[in-house]
């Protein structure tokens, strides 16, 4: 590595480390006024316990949230500075190309997207679960209500197809339950219960006001009773698509959540898919947002920094307006959420390599 690139990627990283120590201070300072009289109101709730749990996960999500704005921000910052100190003028006076001049910015974007993509699937997730938690317990007013599903329909295996008319999940609770194993096409065996509970201390499924329909030997026998405990192959968190839960797994529990979930014949699982497909799309950004701002930093303006600075702020808004909007899009029962998730660097990319050309000439 050439001391010019040395120079570039050391301008890069450090600008970029700077940034982000501004940007999130002020996250911090923002969420603490706000906060500060909920902590109050726990007298067991110790400084450190805010520190551990709430603010140490709320740097890593946040840090992680603000990593292209920053990143954004940084490169235009110090290639502007460049550029107004002749710099770039004397570097391309030694005949390096533009190309060229890009390589070490290549190498910064290549060490930002691997720290992003280790921390949106691995590291991210736990620090929204351990966030989630520590909320729910001392920071949220009220306990989120209870989240509910109605028509469900869950296919264990091959043979076996269970149905909730309605479920609670925060009951771990279920009404109109119905279960049939089958033989073919043809049923053998049906199970029905007004309600049906998990019961986590004795780690079984509770069915209350049950009557099952089973043929032996052709005859067909029919029970009833008032209470029946039985276990089965799945689990109410299963039954009821969250946002939130997507969010708190890991990628390899979120892949194989939703592997399981479309082998049982769950609908409409795009709000896990967005989440999956966003943890790749948004570091695999770092590149295309760092072209970017090359671009628009290297051009030598009469206004200074402030007028790149200005253009790239605007885009960057503009891309993260337009990230937010295909989330949604995507989360539709209709939509395609990894054409979607991708189009903003698509589009982006195609606006990259457009003035990269211009740039160039």
């Amino acid at each position: 590595m050439k001391i010019l690139d040395k120079y570039i990627l050391k301008k890069y990283l450090s600008t970029l480390g700077l940034v982000l120590v501004l940007l999130i201070p002020i996250a911090i300072a923002i969420d603490i006024a706000e906060k500060v009289d909920r902590f109050l109101r726990h007298d067991s709730l110790t400084m450190g316990q805010i520190m551990k749990d709430y603010y140490f996960n709320f740097i890593i999500i946040y840090g992680n949230t603000f990593l292209p704005l920053g990143l954004f921000i940084a490169v235009i910052l110090f290639t502007s500075k460049l550029s107004n100190n002749t710099e770039i003028i004397a570097i391309h006076s030694a005949q390096i190309s533009f190309r060229r001049f890009l390589y070490p910015y290549f190498i910064g974007g290549t060490i930002v997207t691997m720290i992003a993509l280790g921390m949106n699937h691995f590291v991210v997730p736990h620090s929204n679960k351990v966030m989630e938690e520590f909320t729910e317990e001392f920071i949220r007013k009220r306990k989120k209500s209870k989240t509910t599903a109605s028509d469900v329909t869950l296919q264990l295996s091959d043979s076996e197809v269970v149905h909730f008319k309605s479920v609670q999940l925060t009951a771990n609770k279920a009404y109109g339950f119905s279960y049939e194993k089958f033989d073919g096409i043809q049923l053998k065996y049906k199970l029905l219960a007004s309600n049906i509970r998990w019961e986590k201390k004795d780690s079984v499924f509770r069915l209350r006001l049950y009557r099952k329909r089973w043929l032996d030997k052709g005859n067909e026998i029919i029970e009833t009773g008032t209470k029946f405990d039985t276990i089965f192959n799945f689990t109410f968190k299963e039954l009821v698509l969250m946002d939130n839960l997507a969010k708190e797994m890991v990628t390899p529990d979120l892949r194989e959540f939703i592997k399981k979930s479309e082998d049982r014949g769950v609908k409409n699982l795009n709000v896990y898919l967005v989440e999956l497909y966003k943890r790749t799309s948004l570091p695999m950004s770092s590149y295309i947002l760092t072209f970017i701002a090359v671009i628009l930093g290297a051009e030598k303006k009469r206004g200074g920094i402030g007028i790149n600075l200005a253009k790239g702020i605007a885009l960057m808004f503009i891309y993260v307006f337009f990230l937010k909007i295909v989330e949604v899009l995507g989360a539709g029962a209709e939509s395609n959420p990894l054409f979607l998730v991708w189009l903003p660097n698509v589009l982006f990319g195609c606006l990259a390599v457009y003035l990269y050309f211009n740039a160039k000439n």
